[in-house]
């Protein structure tokens, strides 16, 4: 580089200097791997978990407005934040209603039969309100903090 060095005027160095520096390869920061945090949630090496993505539908028994639904209702979300506490529940929320997808639920477990005994505890599906569909879910474990982040940044609770 000397030799260059010295061919070279100290803007033509400059620009040499400039485009070798721009060539080499520039690599991201690597996150702090967190052993710890990472057992907490179940994480692979990947930072992945399985789970079972639960699908709810509207079911074959619409209860009309009043207060048995809202009963109903109110025992439903109960039982999500049972779950979530349990940590069985990852993730659980409202879908658009469109085609019928009224809800979903993202449970801590790769075990369908597990899942299934979960959800059938739930008042919309005891009551034939909602139908689950269930699927396995390879997704992060960190889905796994969300209920935490969640108490911390919700003002009303359901």
């Amino acid at each position: 580089m000397n030799r260059v060095r010295q061919g070279l005027s100290g803007v033509g160095f400059a620009a040499l200097s400039a485009i070798a520096s721009a060539e080499a390869p520039v690599e991201p920061p690597k996150p702090a791997f967190d052993a710890e945090l990472a057992r907490s949630v179940g994480a692979d090496e990947r930072g992945m978990r399985p789970y079972v993505l639960v699908i709810l539908k509207t079911g074959p028994k619409q209860m009309p407005k009043g207060p048995e639904r809202d009963a109903m209702f109110a025992g439903h979300f109960a039982n999500i934040n049972r779950l979530a506490k349990e940590g069985k529940l990852a993730v659980a929320g409202p879908l658009d209603g469109v085609d019928g997808w009224r809800g979903l639920f993202v449970l801590a477990t790769d075990d369908l039969e597990e899942a299934r005994a979960l959800v059938a505890t739930d008042p919309v599906v005891i009551n034939g309100e909602m139908v689950a569909e269930y699927h396995k879910h390879y997704a992060s474990a960190a889905l796994m903090l969300v209920n935490g982040a969640h108490a911390k940044i919700a003002k009303k609770s359901f």
